[in-house]
């Protein structure tokens, strides 16, 4: 039984040369610049959400590692670099591009409803879901239930941890992880976020929760 190929989800580019042939490759198809926050994790998230539905190769660069590549794009389009980053290519040429917070479902949706192909019916059920390790928080989170933690302190190591993530994470898994405090550029440190009296000594079974939704 002949099996029809599919292009691949996710390549990696790690040097111009391989930016040139991924384009040269696909007709159509989108570059991923990964940065080093948590803004990463939310962009490919809403990203993930839509490759799952739709066929498109996406080149994704972690900006800090592969450098080279990253600048070869700004070069090869003229688009400034920022990240998280998404550009869009038809036959080698950007034809869309969005950045940092503005990697949202309203942005993307238009875009992806009305250029690029559905996947097969089987492919598109099963998905392409992207999980990164969450052993770290599961790890720091169990701590604080075991006790082993006060409110202040799991908040700051948790808060932290969150807003330096750059992990190419699910959609799923960064409302999972943002569940706790919400956005971390707004923490300033304190107990202020942990909500109102009533809501901190449940603090340790919403953490519970979590570990278990993980």
């Amino acid at each position: 039984m002949t099996q029809t190929q599919q292009s691949p989800t996710l390549v990696a580019l790690t040097t111009p040369e391989e930016v040139d042939t991924f384009l040269a490759q696909y007709p159509q198809a989108a570059v991923f610049k990964a940065g080093t926050c948590h803004k990463t994790m939310q962009g490919f998230g809403v990203l993930e959400t839509f490759l799952a539905r739709h066929e498109l190769p996406v080149g994704f660069i972690r900006v800090v590692d592969w450098r080279p590549a990253s600048n070869h794009i700004a070069e090869l389009t003229g688009i400034q670099h920022a990240s998280p980053q998404f550009i869009l290519f038809d036959h080698g040429k950007p034809t869309f591009d969005v950045d940092n917070w503005n990697i949202t479902a309203e942005a993307l949706g238009p875009v992806f409803e009305e250029g690029v192909p559905l996947r097969g019916e089987q492919v598109a059920a099963e998905g392409r879901v992207v999980e990164g390790n969450v052993e770290p928080y599961r790890q720091l989170m169990q701590a604080f239930v075991d006790g082993q933690l006060p409110d202040w302190q799991f908040q700051e190591r948790y808060v932290n941890m969150f807003r330096d993530d750059a992990s190419l994470r699910s959609q799923r898994q960064f409302e999972l992880l943002s569940k706790l405090f919400g956005d971390p550029d707004a923490y300033h440190g304190g107990l202020h976020q942990l909500g109102a009296p009533q809501e901190r000594g449940d603090l340790k079974a919403r953490v519970q929760e979590l570990i278990d939704q993980l």
